[in-house]
């Protein structure tokens, strides 16, 4: 399995809609795409930083899904927040 990992930052009193966001575009975009496993997004209240981590079957399926990716972040952008850094990982261990 195959994990990317978004670093971003937005304004802490629009969290909640960055919440939305996530949850009526990203999450049912990542459903439809072929190879993925699941998702977390994290973030702190406080500061608004925050990270989204998405888990795809495959090396093939995490590359595969990258123009969703870019949509996904391109939406966050118009949303205000900005991305910090994208980063690909083999995961090597699950409980």
């Amino acid at each position: 399995m195959f994990a990317r990992v978004t670093r971003f930052q937005g304004s802490s009193d629009r969290l909640g809609e960055g919440a939305r966001l996530i949850e009526e575009r990203v999450i049912p975009a990542a459903r439809q795409t072929s190879g993925f496993k699941g998702g977390y997004w994290l973030a702190d209240r406080q500061t608004g930083r925050g990270f989204g981590i998405t888990l795809w079957e495959s090396e093939e399926a995490l590359r595969d899904s990258e123009s969703m990716g870019e949509q996904s972040r391109a939406q966050a952008s118009q949303a205000g927040v900005t991305i910090e850094g994208v980063e690909w990982y083999e995961v090597i261990a699950q409980a």
